[in-house]
């Protein structure tokens, strides 16, 4: 496994699990065949409904706590700081460890600086080793920095060959963020594992068109995080350390950028109606 540092010292893996969309009942089993295959670093939500058996997994899987990266997420309808501050415990409660390794805002909307005051109490305190936004686009983003004190250390967005995010990555090493992604896939949309490009470069290295996007993503400082719940595809996915891409193999990939989100425009208002209305 590769690390990245955050700009408060944490070293965080490279290469996550995320366990969205993996019903409760199918969790435990997916996180332990994900465990196996060596992963550290998970990434659930509140949202996603399955924080107490991500968490009892990883206390009965034997491994010290420490060698872990568990991180999770506030939802809109726990935004402001004292609804933050009982969501923070609510989910250590669920999980059942004494402090997270990274929490996030999980949308720009709403009350996020009373939501942020609170998070950076509890780092502080020692429950949140650090914290960060998600999906927060690059105004939202600078927005609470050039406003708060403590400034995010990870900011969690949609990046994969579609939607590469280029100017917004270098940003967020300007201002010292930690580019993490979620769908590197794209959720399978616009035919992305048979893409030409991706699937010529894999056969050079005996790769699929996965790993592929997974060392594109490690060789561009992007911290990935990918879902299945297939052991071999669970295997294969964190198997993207033994090959390195060429400057030429990255700049193909480079092509394929839409520039165009597969999912939603979070400057769209139909998209922050929508978050809105699931927050009720």
């Amino acid at each position: 496994m590769e690390y990245t540092t955050l700009s408060n010292g944490v070293k965080m893996p490279m290469a996550g699990f995320g366990v969205f969309q993996i019903p409760q009942e199918q969790t435990k089993d997916v996180v332990l065949k994900a465990i196996d295959a060596g992963y550290r670093l998970f990434d659930t939500a509140q949202a996603y409904g399955n924080e107490k058996e991500l968490g009892e997994t990883i206390r009965e899987s034997g491994i010290p706590r420490e060698e872990f990266f568990i991180t999770s997420k506030l939802w809109l309808s726990d935004l402001g700081y004292e609804a933050t501050k009982k969501a923070i415990d609510d989910s250590l409660e669920r999980l059942g460890t004494d402090y997270m390794d990274l929490y996030l805002i999980h949308q720009p909307f709403g009350d996020i600086f009373g939501s942020w005051r609170a998070m950076v109490e509890a780092y502080k305190a020692g429950k949140l080793r650090a914290i960060g936004t998600a999906n927060f686009q690059p105004d939202h983003l600078e927005n609470l920095i050039q406003f708060q004190d403590v400034a995010p250390m990870v900011n969690q967005v949609e990046t994969n060959p579609f939607i590469q995010q280029k100017k917004f990555h270098e940003q967020m090493e300007e201002e010292n963020v930690v580019h993490e992604a979620w769908a590197p896939f794209a959720e399978g949309r616009n035919g992305i594992f048979n893409n030409p490009i991706l699937t010529e470069i894999g056969k050079k290295y005996g790769k699929n068109s996965g790993q592929v996007i997974l060392r594109w993503l490690l060789q561009s400082n992007v911290v990935s995080l990918n879902k299945s719940v297939h052991e071999d595809r669970i295997k294969g996915n964190i198997d993207i350390f033994d090959f390195a891409l060429t400057d030429d193999e990255m700049k193909k990939i480079a092509t394929i950028d839409e520039q165009k989100s597969a999912f939603f425009d979070h400057h769209d208002p139909e998209t922050v109606k929508m978050l809105a209305n699931m927050a009720k």
